[in-house]
C-alpha cells in the first residue's frame, strides 16, 4: 500500500468532507485514513489505483487537488 496526501482546495464545511471522502473510498483500492476541511490522506493499492484517479474522484467533485510531499 502505498500512502498519499493531498491538499485540497475549495472544502468549506462538513458536506464538504463528506463529498471527498465518498469521492475517495469509490475509488478501487482506495483506504481513507483521514480528511478534515483543506486535506486528505489516503492509503492505495498500486495495482488497482493510480495518483491520477484519485486527484480526478475529488475534483470530479468540484475541489481542486495538490499532492504533498
Amino acid at each position: 500500500m502505498t500512502e498519499l496526501s493531498m491538499q485540497i482546495s475549495g472544502m468549506t464545511c462538513g458536506h464538504c468532507v463528506k463529498s471527498v471522502r465518498d469521492a475517495l473510498t469509490s475509488v478501487p483500492g482506495v483506504e481513507v485514513e483521514q480528511v478534515a476541511i483543506g486535506s486528505a490522506k489516503v492509503r492505495f493499492d498500486e495495482k488497482k489505483s493510480d495518483v491520477a484517479q484519485i486527484k480526478q474522484a475529488v475534483t470530479e467533485e468540484g475541489y481542486l487537488v495538490s499532492v504533498v510531499g
